[in-house]
C-alpha cells in the first residue's frame, strides 16, 4: 500500500480545489469526447477511454484526500450499479477500491499519534507491530499487531490533521448543496449537510466509537451468524481491537458462488435492520469494506465510527412501506404528511410518487427478492429521468434531517444487495425488525 503525502490532508485550499476539480474534470472530458467524435474517432472507443480516465482520476483523488471526500466515495461505492457500465467494470473497480485499498500515510507520520495517545513507550504494549498499513480508510488507517499474550489485534490510528480535512470537505459540500438547491427547489439540503457534519465529527472520537463497538459486541455476543470484534483499548485517536480475518463482501460479490452471495446478503441485511432493536444503535456505514465473511460462515462487522443512537428502526419506514403495499395513494399521502415528508399546503400527484418510490417498495412485496445491478439501474434510470413525469414529484418531498442516515443505510443496503446479485428473504426480516410494517 503506497504512502501518500499528508500535506493533502491539511491544506484546505488544495483540498477544496481538488474536490471541485472532479465535476469540472468530468465536464472537460465530456467536451473532449464530443470533439473526438466530431473528428471521426470511433464513438465507443472514445467513450471507453474517457470513462476509464474519469473513473481512475476519481478513485485517485478521493483516495488521496481521505476525510469527507473519501467517505463520500465509499458511500457512492454502495450504489456503483448506477454508474456507467462496461465489460471492464471500470467504475465498479474504481469505487470498490475506495472501500479499502487506498494510499496510506507513511508510518513516520502516524507514529507521533501513537506516541501521543499510548505514550512514548507505546511499543512495549505490542510484542510485534506491523509498520506497513493493511488498510487505509477515510479517517484513519489500520496496522496489524500483537497484544499481550500474543493476541492478534488491529490497531486503527487516526490521520493527523483529519479534523481540519473534514471541516474543509463539509464546507465544499455545503456550497455544492446550495447550488443544487437552486435547481431542485424544496430539497432540505442545508439541514442534511448540518446532520452530515455532526455525524462525521462524531467519527473523530475513537473513544465514542469504541463504546459503540462494545455495545454491538455485547448485543451480538454468542450470535451464530454475526461476530463483532472486542475492543482491547481505546483513546481519542487510537483503537486496538481483536483481529478479524475474512473475505470482504466486495470480494464475495466478485467471485463468490450463488449460495455464498445469498448467505452473505441475508446476514448483511438482517444485521443492518436488526441493530436498533438489539443494540439500540444503527450502523450507518453500510459500504462492503466494513463487512467480512468469516471462514465459519459468520458475518464479521467492522468500523463503528458512524452509528446512530436509535432504539428501533423509525416507524416512518414501516408505515410508509405498508401504505405503499396497500396500493392506497391517499393513505400514502396522509402518511407522508404525518411523518413530515410533505409540507402543509404542498400538493402532489400521489400515484406518480408511489411509482417513483418503487425501488424501495418493490422488494417488500415479496417473501424473497432477487436483487441485481440490472434491476437497480432500470429502476433508477426510470424514476430519476427528468423527462419522466414522476421525477418532478420527488422534488416536492421534504426529507427531515434526522432521517438522513436511516435513508442512507436503506439505499446503501439495497445497493450492496444488488452488487451481490443475491436472492434474500425480505418480507420476514421487515416484519420482524421494522416497526409499523407488520
Amino acid at each position: 500500500m503506497p504512502p501518500v503525502d499528508s500535506s493533502l490532508i491539511t491544506a484546505r485550499v488544495v483540498r477544496s480545489a481538488r474536490l471541485l476539480s472532479l465535476p469540472l474534470g468530468a465536464a472537460a472530458l465530456a467536451a473532449e469526447g464530443a470533439v473526438r467524435r466530431l473528428a471521426g474517432q470511433d464513438s465507443e472507443q472514445v467513450a471507453g477511454r474517457l470513462r476509464e480516465r474519469n473513473a481512475s482520476r476519481t478513485r485517485r483523488v478521493l483516495g488521496e484526500l481521505k476525510g469527507g471526500a473519501l467517505k463520500a466515495g465509499q458511500l457512492l461505492s454502495t450504489v456503483e450499479a448506477l454508474f456507467p457500465q462496461d465489460p471492464e467494470s471500470t467504475w465498479r473497480e474504481a469505487l470498490s477500491g475506495l472501500q479499502e485499498s487506498n494510499a496510506a500515510l507513511p508510518f513516520a507520520e502516524i507514529e507521533p499519534v501513537l506516541c501521543a495517545e499510548l505514550g512514548p513507550r507505546w511499543r512495549d504494549l505490542f510484542p510485534s507491530f506491523g509498520e506497513q498499513a493493511v488498510a487505509a480508510a477515510s479517517i484513519g488507517q489500520v496496522h496489524r499487531a500483537e497484544w499481550a499474550g500474543n493476541r492478534p489485534v488491529a490497531v486503527k490510528v487516526q490521520y493527523p490533521g483529519v479534523r481540519e480535512a473534514l471541516a474543509s470537505d463539509v464546507r465544499v459540500l455545503s456550497l455544492m448543496s446550495r447550488g443544487a438547491a437552486l435547481v431542485a427547489r424544496g430539497l432540505a439540503l442545508p439541514p442534511l449537510v448540518t446532520e452530515l457534519r455532526d455525524r462525521l465529527t462524531e467519527e473523530l472520537d475513537y473513544e465514542h466509537e469504541a463504546r459503540t463497538q462494545s455495545r454491538f459486541a455485547t448485543a451480538y455476543s454468542g450470535d451464530p451468524d454475526v461476530l463483532v470484534p472486542s475492543v482491547v483499548r481505546a483513546t481519542p485517536r487510537v483503537i486496538v481491537m481483536d483481529w478479524l480475518d475474512g473475505t470482504p463482501l466486495s470480494a464475495v460479490a466478485r467471485s463468490g458462488t450463488q449460495d455464498q452471495r445469498d448467505r452473505a446478503a441475508g446476514l448483511y441485511q438482517r444485521f443492518l435492520v436488526s441493530g436498533p432493536a438489539r443494540a439500540g444503535l444503527l450502523h450507518t456505514d453500510p459500504h462492503p469494506g466494513n463487512f467480512r465473511m468469516l471462514a465459519d460462515g459468520r458475518l464479521g462487522v467492522l468500523d463503528f465510527g458512524s452509528s446512530l443512537e436509535l432504539p428501533e428502526m423509525p416507524g416512518t419506514f414501516g408505515r410508509l412501506l405498508r401504505a405503499l403495499l396497500d396500493d392506497d395513494p391517499e393513505a400514502v399521502l396522509r402518511q407522508l404528511r404525518a411523518d413530515g415528508f410533505v409540507r402543509p399546503g404542498v400538493q402532489l400527484d400521489v400515484a406518480k410518487l408511489v411509482d417513483y418510490m418503487s425501488p424501495f417498495s418493490v422488494p417488500a412485496r415479496h417473501e424473497t427478492f432477487r436483487f441485481s445491478r440490472e434491476w437497480l439501474r432500470g429502476e433508477f434510470a426510470r424514476v430519476n429521468d427528468p423527462r419522466n413525469p414522476e421525477f418532478g414529484v420527488a422534488l416536492k418531498l421534504d426529507l427531515p434531517a434526522e432521517h438522513l442516515f436511516t435513508h442512507r443505510v436503506w439505499l446503501g443496503m439495497v445497493g450492496v444487495l444488488c452488487q451481490l446479485e443475491a436472492t434474500v428473504p425480505v418480507r420476514a426480516v421487515l416484519q420482524r425488525w421494522l416497526p409499523g410494517f407488520a
